[in-house]
C-alpha cells in the first residue's frame, strides 16, 4: 500500500479529504498530523479513527515533520490558517504556520525525496471586479489583499522555489470557495445554515454582491485526486466547478432550501477589505487530466450541506453561541 501523509486533516476540507480516500482509494494507507487548533476538530475523524494513524502535533516541528515525511510516500499538505477575519486581527499565526510549517515540509521533502501535493486558494490572486468577464487562470499574476491570502501566496512560492532549486517532486493546486460538512461555523455557508437552525436570522456581510466560486468539497477532492493520479511534478492545477454566484443568492437560497422566506436576513458590516469576485478557470485540470465535478447544480450541492448540519447538530451545536458573541462584538 502507498502510505500517505495528510497535514491538516482533522480541518474542514483535510477531514473530508480523509472520508473521501478511504472510501474510494482503499490503496492509500492513511496518517493524518493535525495540531488540533480551533480550526481542526478530532471529532471530524471520530468514525474513522480505527482506519487511520492520527497524530497531534505542529507542522513547524522539525523532527517531527522530519520523522513522518521519513515513513510515508506522499505528502498532501492542507495544514494552514485559512480565516480572513482572523488573520486580519493577528496575523503571526498565519505566518507561522503558512511559511514556516510549509517550508519544515519542504525541506523534510527535499531531504527523502517524497512527493507531495500543496493545497492552496484562489485567493492569493486577489479579486476581480464583478463586472469583468475574466477568471482566474494558472498564469494570473498573484495580488493577495489579507495576511492570509498572502501568507499562502507565499506557501505557494516556496513550493515553486524548491521544485526550480532542489528538483522535488510537487504538484500545487488553487481552488475555489469549498462547502459542505465539517466546515466550521465561522464560515459563510455553515453559519446561515446554523444559524436558521438555531433560530438565529442570517447575516449578510454589506451588500451582499459579492461573488465566490463555489465547488463542493467532495469535487475538490477528487480534483485532487486526479492530480496525484495524473499531474505532472511542478504544475499547478486551478480547481473550480463553475459555481459563481453571490453572496446574497448564497444566503436566500440557503432560506428558500430550509423553508423560510427569503428575504428574512439582516445586513451587517461588511469586511475590511472584502474582495469583490473570485472565479476559476479550470479548463487545464479538465483537459489536461480528464477530471469532472459531480455537483454541478450548486443548488443539490447546498440542500446535502444543509442536511448534514441538520442531521449533526451535536458536531456543531456547543460552539454556536461562542461564535455568534464573537461576531457581535465586530458588528457582524
Amino acid at each position: 500500500m502507498t502510505k500517505l501523509l495528510i497535514t491538516g486533516g482533522a480541518g474542514f476540507i483535510g477531514a473530508n479529504f480523509v472520508h473521501y480516500t478511504l472510501k474510494n482509494h482503499p490503496e492509500y494507507q492513511i496518517t493524518v498530523i493535525d495540531k488540533l487548533t480551533y480550526a481542526g476538530n478530532i471529532d471530524n475523524l471520530k468514525s474513522v479513527m480505527n482506519k487511520i494513524k492520527f497524530i497531534q502535533g505542529d507542522i513547524c516541528d522539525r523532527e517531527l515533520i522530519d520523522k513522518l515525511v521519513s515513513q510515508n510516500d506522499i505528502i498532501v499538505h492542507f495544514a494552514a490558517e485559512s480565516h480572513n477575519d482572523n488573520s486580519l486581527r493577528d496575523p503571526w499565526p498565519f505566518i507561522q504556520s503558512n511559511l514556516i510549517g510549509t517550508a519544515t515540509i519542504l525541506e523534510a521533502i527535499r531531504k527523502y525525496g517524497k512527493r507531495l501535493h500543496h493545497i492552496s486558494t484562489d485567493e492569493v490572486y486577489g479579486d476581480l471586479e464583478l463586472d469583468d468577464l475574466a477568471k482566474f487562470t494558472e498564469t494570473t499574476p498573484y495580488n493577495a489583499s489579507s495576511p492570509y491570502s498572502s501568507t499562502k501566496a507565499g506557501s505557494d512560492l516556496l513550493v515553486k522555489a524548491w521544485v526550480r532549486s532542489f528538483s522535488i517532486n510537487a504538484t500545487l493546486s488553487n481552488c475555489s470557495n469549498n462547502y459542505g460538512p465539517y466546515q466550521h461555523i465561522e464560515k459563510f455557508i455553515p453559519r446561515q445554515i446554523t444559524n436558521i437552525l438555531s433560530g438565529l436570522t442570517p447575516k449578510l456581510y454589506g451588500t451582499g454582491e459579492q461573488v465566490r466560486d463555489w465547488i463542493h468539497v467532495d469535487d475538490h477532492n477528487s480534483a485532487v485526486h486526479s492530480i496525484l493520479d495524473k499531474g505532472k511534478s511542478g504544475e499547478l492545477y486551478l480547481i473550480g466547478a463553475n459555481g459563481e454566484q453571490n453572496n446574497k443568492y448564497i444566503v436566500e437560497t440557503i432560506l428558500e432550501l430550509m423553508g423560510r422566506d427569503k428575504n428574512a436576513y439582516e445586513h451587517v458590516n461588511d469586511r475590511p477589505g472584502h474582495d469583490q469576485r473570485y472565479a476559476i478557470d479550470s479548463t487545464k485540470l479538465r483537459i489536461q487530466l480528464g477530471w469532472e465535478p459531480n455537483f454541478t447544480n450548486l443548488r443539490e450541492g447546498l440542500k446535502a450541506t444543509i442536511d448534514w448540519y441538520t442531521n449533526n447538530e451535536d458536531w456543531w451545536k456547543n460552539e454556536k453561541a461562542k461564535i455568534e458573541a464573537a461576531y457581535a462584538k465586530q458588528g457582524q
